[in-house]
């Protein structure tokens, strides 16, 4: 039996996104690579093959991060066979099978400062450097923590110029709604009247359009920020000002209900372990309250 085929069919009905499928798909490929290799025979899964594949990844110095998304994979491969009949049993119980990260070496979301944020802002103002739509990608994603694959999606029609709300579609086709600032909405009008109205894909349903396509790329996006990212002193990437947005709304007190709301994640978990940003300097502001 092709499991492959009918676990990305199930995914997809699921709701899934092409990459979330595309990412279990090549986490559970590998599992049955390790297990033929292994000649642990044609059970699909078993709580002994599991163990076995997970030491075999400690064993290899995995990242710890990489193995816990591998044992994510593996479950929800997992709850499929269990749907399907395929096993009887649940294998993998996530609080129990995970790597626990060491005490001392939580992870520190990266995220702009304060002071860096308005040095990128500073940088992109220059008309000589930066095109107007460069600038509106800047503010577009800093300031709705959109992901660059959802930025590049977002159609002129996604967009209500009265109410200033973007219709933003996510993973699994989940759909959400943003406030468009005052100052952003300027910015999408300005574009859309000037340089994009003067674009040959003008009548593109896209927001963002490039020189040479009516949609532009995501690809297009990371390489102009890398490009700039020695002049402006920073590393810039798209995914950074996601992090910042959610990270500066947090540090200012908005509720992280709201926070995980903006950034579309399915659980608050998700945003405080993957969005919130605790450094040396956050901790001893906080113990010097005392």
């Amino acid at each position: 039996m092709d499991y492959l085929e009918s676990f990305s069919q199930w995914l997809m009905e699921d709701g899934k996104s092409p990459k979330t499928i595309e990412s279990y798909c090549n986490d559970v490929k590998k599992f049955r690579l390790y297990l033929a290799e292994d000649g642990a025979g044609e059970q699909p899964l078993s709580r002994f093959s599991f163990v076995r594949y997970k030491q075999h990844l400690l064993d290899a110095a995995f990242k710890v991060s990489t193995i816990n998304k591998k044992v994510n994979s593996l479950k929800v491969y997992n709850d499929y066979l269990e749907s399907k009949g395929l096993v009887d049993d649940n294998y993998i119980q996530l609080r129990k099978d995970r790597v626990p990260i060491a005490l001392g070496s939580e992870q520190v979301v990266e995220a702009l400062t304060d002071a860096e944020v308005e040095r990128v802002l500073a940088y992109i103002e220059d008309e000589r450097k930066v095109s107007i739509r460069n600038r509106l990608i800047v503010h577009l994603l800093l300031y709705t923590a959109v992901r660059v694959s959802e930025l590049v999606s977002i159609k002129v029609t996604d967009i209500d110029f009265i109410e200033h709300i973007l219709i933003v579609r996510g993973k699994g086709g989940k759909v959400r709604e943003i406030v468009i600032r005052k100052d952003l909405m300027m910015r999408i009008h300005h574009y859309l009247q000037g340089e994009r109205q003067a674009s040959k894909f003008h009548e593109s349903p896209y927001l963002l359009v490039s020189q040479r396509s009516p949609k532009m790329h995501r690809g297009a996006v990371r390489d102009w920020l890398a490009r700039i990212s020695e002049d402006v002193g920073i590393k810039l990437h798209p995914h950074l000002f996601r992090r910042t947005c959610a990270t500066l709304l947090l540090r200012r007190g908005v509720p992280i209900v709201t926070v995980s709301k903006i950034l579309g994640h399915h659980s608050v978990d998700m945003t405080s372990k993957i969005y919130i940003q605790t450094s040396r300097k956050d901790k001893q502001d906080a113990l010097d309250l005392l």
